[in-house]
């Protein structure tokens, strides 16, 4: 083998190494106890080891949040990719790829508590981690244009009064704003957006489990009503079995 890919292998195995006993102290201690020294501890490497890789504990973190919202993102396209195949009205796919991020914040939850909990404490993240921040509201973007071009949303009863509510790249992200009458959909696909990181704060962080008997159904229920707000009917009746997660 030759001694410069030995070197990257080498490189490649303690970079796994060093997130993969981040990602075990994240669950144990927090965000806020991460560092360097922990973590290159437990990984049996030396500090300078670890400072070779990641120079300061932030360079971990946001490495951490990169893989959160890439693993999370993933899940979510899968779903998507699964639904579409199987010939799913854009309702069932928003059901389906929900879905798949709740699965993936119940398994994940000290990854979902990274991106979707409270900041840390000092840390700040870069530009760095916005691509992959923006897999999530893309698949919702991506299956809303859908809906809009099959003439599946319902016109809003009211629209958003005054000019556009919203940043420049966020309509971008969906690809423009959209002709009357639903010309405030992206406000309104941010609404459900924002719903459904809430809904799933709520859950995971257990604020529902002693006023809901079925926390899964009321999950499908309130992504449900949730996109009614944006006129699409998700049909529950239709749906794939639920996951079996509580």
């Amino acid at each position: 083998m030759d001694v410069s890919t030995f070197a990257d292998d080498e490189k490649t195995a303690r970079h796994a190494a060093l997130k993969a006993t981040a990602r075990q102290l994240l669950a144990e201690t927090g965000a806020a106890g991460l560092s360097l020294e922990t973590v290159a501890e437990g990984s049996g490497l030396a500090v300078a080891d670890a400072e070779g890789l990641f120079p300061h504990r932030d360079d971990l973190l946001t490495a951490l949040v990169i893989d959160a919202y890439d693993e999370s993102g993933a899940a979510m396209e899968e779903a998507d990719r699964n639904a579409c195949a199987a010939g799913a009205s854009a309702g069932a796919r928003l059901l389906a790829v929900t879905r798949a991020l709740r699965t993936w914040a119940f398994d994940n939850s000290a990854q979902f508590t990274l991106i979707y909990g409270s900041p840390v404490p000092g840390y700040h993240a870069p530009q760095d981690t916005v691509p992959a921040a923006t897999r999530t509201p893309a698949v919702l973007a991506a299956i809303v244009r859908s809906a809009l071009a099959a003439g599946e949303l319902t016109p809003p009863r009211r629209t958003v009064p005054g000019p556009p509510l919203l940043l420049p790249e966020a309509v971008q992200l969906f690809g423009g704003t959209p002709e009357a009458p639903f010309s405030d959909l992206v406000e309104r696909g941010m609404v459900l957006w924002s719903n459904l990181v809430g809904l799933l704060v709520f859950q995971v962080f257990s604020r529902t489990h002693d006023s809901v008997r079925d926390e899964s159904a009321y999950f499908d229920f309130a992504i449900a009503v949730a996109a009614e707000s944006i006129g699409l009917l998700v049909p529950l009746d239709e749906a794939p079995g639920r996951e079996a997660t509580a």
